[in-house]
């Protein structure tokens, strides 16, 4: 292990960050987010209310959430690597195994285990990268690029998903999404392989007295932001099919672009978020977010909607950049795992309340409109709360 622990040269360091950033795009970008791909078809097809819909990514934030709470002492007496294999992997199945089932229960299991190793794999890959990253100056550039990935599965979805559900289906598309996360876990082992381990992964490690009391202001805007964005990344594909009649292949245009831009906004926002200290590193990001999400009610108009995308698309990854950053920076190397265990389970509970609430929202006279009105002045309330965090 010794070799593990050696430097690295920066080069050879973000490749490995490139290589584990598969987990986000497995957990997030496949496993979570391309779900909004296929609602409108399985939501005509099966006869579900917007309530039932919101309630599927409802039950893979629970899960999500279940898989924060236990991925510390997991990742301890297992391993941070294997567990972040294996989650991958699981996580595949699980999304693969949707396109078998059409009991809603059945479904909402099967988003529940996979939110639960999603959770698994964020937090293994995520440990792993913060370890790797060096330096603090280098800090928000290898995180960014390691929740890119989310971003990447996004734009994975959208090429492959829209133009196929006229032939294979709703439940096909499960079957590709399933192909694709398991692909992507194969090519996450010659980093996995690599990566070096965290400190607390450690047999010298010791235990740290260090309390996730140290960002309060942090976690509960962030449980605001897992409850106002999620809501878009929902039922934003259900808005723009019904208000700006999108088509198949518009909708994968638009579900791209929203995925390219947030690949590119790590790097654009990378050098901002080394020079803001406390929470106004967050809180500016997700104003941006805010603005994103708003847009659409503001205007049906496609450039509108394009706006829309890459405001969100460029920001609200970089938002876990943001409040991870400052994780990183306030908690010792040996309680990394903990404090990144510590966003996960708030981003947790945020991301159970906001689709169910949307769609419960989105069932009355005004449609998806209401509950989209909602994640906005959610996100909002989210930045004005994070910026007041101070960084001691």
């Amino acid at each position: 292990m010794n070799s593990e622990r050696a430097p690295r040269p920066a080069g050879t360091s973000l490749w490995i960050v490139a290589g584990l950033a598969m987990g986000p795009a497995v957990a997030l970008g496949l496993a979570r987010f391309a779900y909004a791909l296929l609602l409108p078809t399985i939501r005509a097809d099966l006869s579900w209310t917007y309530a039932q819909a919101g309630a599927m990514n409802t039950a893979n934030a629970a899960g999500y959430l279940a898989g924060a709470l236990i991925a510390a002492p997991i990742i301890r007496r297992f391993g941070v690597k294997r567990i972040f294999f294996l989650s991958m992997v699981a996580t595949a199945l699980g999304v693969g195994a949707s396109g078998l089932a059409s009991q809603f229960t059945a479904l909402l299991s099967l988003r529940v285990l996979a939110g639960l190793t999603g959770a698994l794999a964020f937090v293994a890959g995520g440990s792993m990268t913060a370890a790797v990253s060096g330096s603090a100056a280098r800090a928000p550039l290898a995180l960014g690029i390691y929740f890119a990935g989310g971003g990447l599965g996004v734009t994975m979805s959208a090429l492959s998903i829209p133009l196929l559900l006229d032939t294979v289906g709703w439940r096909g598309g499960w079957l590709v999404l399933g192909g694709l996360a398991l692909a992507a876990s194969l090519i996450a082992l010659p980093a996995l392989r690599r990566a070096p381990l965290p400190a607390d992964q450690s047999p010298m490690a010791k235990a740290s007295s260090w309390s996730p009391r140290k960002m309060t202001l942090e976690l509960a805007g962030y449980v605001l932001f897992g409850a106002g964005y999620i809501a878009y990344a929902t039922f934003i594909i259900a808005q723009l099919r019904a208000n700006s009649d999108f088509s198949a292949r518009e909708i994968t245009f638009f579900w791209a672009f929203l995925g390219a831009a947030a690949i590119i906004g790590v790097f654009a926002w990378g050098p901002i978020l080394t020079r803001l200290k406390g929470g106004r590193g967050a809180a500016a990001v997700i104003a941006v977010v805010t603005l994103g999400a708003a847009l659409p009610l503001m205007s049906n108009s496609r450039p509108i909607a394009y706006l829309s995308a890459l405001l969100f698309g460029g920001s609200f990854l970089s938002t876990i950049t943001a409040v991870t950053s400052f994780a990183r920076r306030t908690a010792p190397p040996e309680a990394w795992t903990k404090a990144i265990a510590a966003l996960t389970i708030a981003f947790g509970i945020g991301q159970c309340v906001g689709p169910i609430l949307s769609g419960y929202l989105s069932d009355g006279p005004d449609g998806v409109r209401t509950g989209l009105e909602v994640s906005a002045a959610i996100l909002l309330a989210s930045a004005v709360v994070t910026a007041f965090q101070r960084e001691r």
